[in-house]
């Protein structure tokens, strides 16, 4: 430990954590009296811990969870509701749980992950990690502001089977992840709400079982079966909707713009763009600065940057023409994007060059939730629901995120990708080592000249229109595929 920190300080920080938790717990779950709904992670986060309590195989193994995502997509409640089953249903004793932020850790004290455990372990139970018989459950919040976390985790993991470390953190924890520890943890991620999660926890309306599996099947092995299956899927669902009293599509378009975050379900709509606003600028000032260092004059060129993206129509982004445009360097632009990567507040797609060829074409970026782009335009005064090429834009952006989420947590597809040439369809996805589905994305009806021309220019077997559509069809080898359905994805 280091000789600025008082081992007494760190004991009376643990004491005041374990007091308060059940507390905090129940303030923060709950609004106006009621609980919050849970984000999908959590039941497969508490079955991690399930398995563990009950001394399972399985669960001895995954007593490392990380869950890395992007600020304001509900990681400290997730947390926080997992504190209240294991205090409240569990009734595992308060001294037994424990629950910090490394952001407050840090700034109180200075000290360690690593440090703080051990402390907790010595003075709590009186004993070491390698002599614990009781099994402890450690919710670690943000880690990512301690630059040893990976290090603390694998030591714990290595020394004992008593203790089950539960990490949220930025984006970036998974890139930090050392070898060793990546062997050891299981890695969830968590992102902004698909629309299945918005009904589900604004109104309590719970889509068709198989919904999100049914359109998947569609798009990647599609067959008559999986067209009828999807199509009934899509009529159930229009059907449990009508439970809300307001027409679909108009809950729709309200969701695209701004229904990403968990925290504007009862908020209007300038008030959800400024907490979003508020979101990007705490990412900005300080999750950037703990994954790369930059000079403080930096913070204004990011803004610039993500400004420039938000306002961008259709196309690529050139690091050397954005770098002329902001008067810096191409590569400090590469290095600020490849941060805001990090962050996943946007990611990249790529040109297609097909199987060993290298296309120079710019690179296409977009945000993780449309919601964030909506709220940018928001704060220069270019929001407008009534153009249509803005919402267009906002329903291409959706649907990269998604197959981007699918890409992150299911490993399909391979790739996306855009096609570079002009007027070109608007993604390529990458279903096996060659075989491509080209993609068209529409707020109106879409025609299939684009798309047929697509599909012959790649050999593909199908191609897909996700549009303003009201069924779910195959015409020829076009599958048509309602917007608002592929949400629930």
């Amino acid at each position: 430990m280091r000789e600025n920190i008082d081992r007494k300080d760190i004991i009376t920080y643990l004491s005041a954590k374990l007091a308060e938790a059940p507390t905090l717990a129940r303030k923060k779950t709950q609004k106006d009296g009621k609980p919050l709904g849970y984000r999908r992670v959590y039941s497969r986060i508490k079955k991690h811990i399930d398995n563990f309590l009950s001394g399972e195989k399985k669960g001895i193994e995954n007593r490392v969870i990380v869950l890395p995502g992007l600020r304001g997509v509900g990681k400290t409640t997730l947390m926080l509701q997992i504190y209240k089953y294991l205090y409240l249903t569990k009734q595992i004793e308060q001294d037994r749980i424990l629950y910090f932020s490394v952001d407050e850790l840090k700034e109180y004290l200075g000290a360690k992950i690593s440090e703080v455990i051990r402390v907790y372990v010595e003075s709590v139970f009186k004993t070491s990690f390698v002599n614990l018989d009781k099994q402890l459950i450690i919710l670690i919040d943000e880690a990512h502001f301690d630059k040893e976390w990976s290090i603390a985790a694998k030591i714990i993991y290595d020394q004992t089977e008593n203790i089950f470390l539960f990490l949220t953190g930025s984006s970036a924890l998974s890139m930090e992840m050392s070898v060793d520890l990546a062997r050891r943890a299981k890695k969830e991620v968590m992102f902004p709400m698909n629309f299945s999660e918005y009904l589900i926890l604004k109104y309590n309306v719970f889509p068709p079982s198989g919904t999100a599996e049914s359109i998947r099947e569609l798009i990647f092995n599609p067959s008559n079966a999986s067209l009828k299956i999807a199509s009934d899927k899509w009529d159930g669902l229009k059907r449990k909707v009508l439970a809300i009293g307001k027409p679909l599509d108009k809950e729709f378009e309200y969701f695209l713009t701004s229904g990403g975050f968990p925290y504007g379900m009862n908020l209007n709509e300038k008030d959800i763009y400024e907490r979003i606003l508020t979101m990007i600028d705490r990412i900005i000032e300080r999750d950037i600065f703990v994954i790369r260092s930059f000079k403080t004059e930096t913070r204004n060129l990011i803004t610039r940057i993500l400004t420039f993206l938000a306002l961008q129509k259709p196309g690529g982004t050139s690091d050397v023409k954005l770098a002329q445009r902001l008067d810096t360097s191409p590569t400090l632009v590469r290095s600020i994007l490849d941060v805001l990567e990090k962050t996943h507040l946007i990611f990249s797609v790529k040109p297609y060059s097909g199987v060993g060829k290298l296309v120079r074409k710019p690179w296409k970026y977009y945000f993780l939730s449309p919601s964030i782009n909506a709220s940018i335009n928001y704060r220069l005064g270019k929001y407008d629901l009534r153009d249509r090429n803005m919402l267009g834009l906002f329903a291409e952006n959706l649907v990269a995120s998604y197959f981007f989420r699918m890409k992150e947590t299911i490993n399909t597809p391979l790739g996306i990708f855009y096609d570079p040439e002009k007027e070109g369809a608007d993604f390529l996805i990458q279903k096996g080592i060659s075989e491509i589905i080209p993609v068209e994305v529409s707020i109106g009806k879409k025609g299939k000249s684009q798309i047929k021309k697509a599909v012959n220019k790649y050999k593909a077997k199908y191609g897909i229109v996700i549009s303003s559509t009201n069924d779910v069809k195959k015409e020829d080898n076009i599958i048509y595929i309602p917007i608002t359905f592929f949400s629930f994805v």
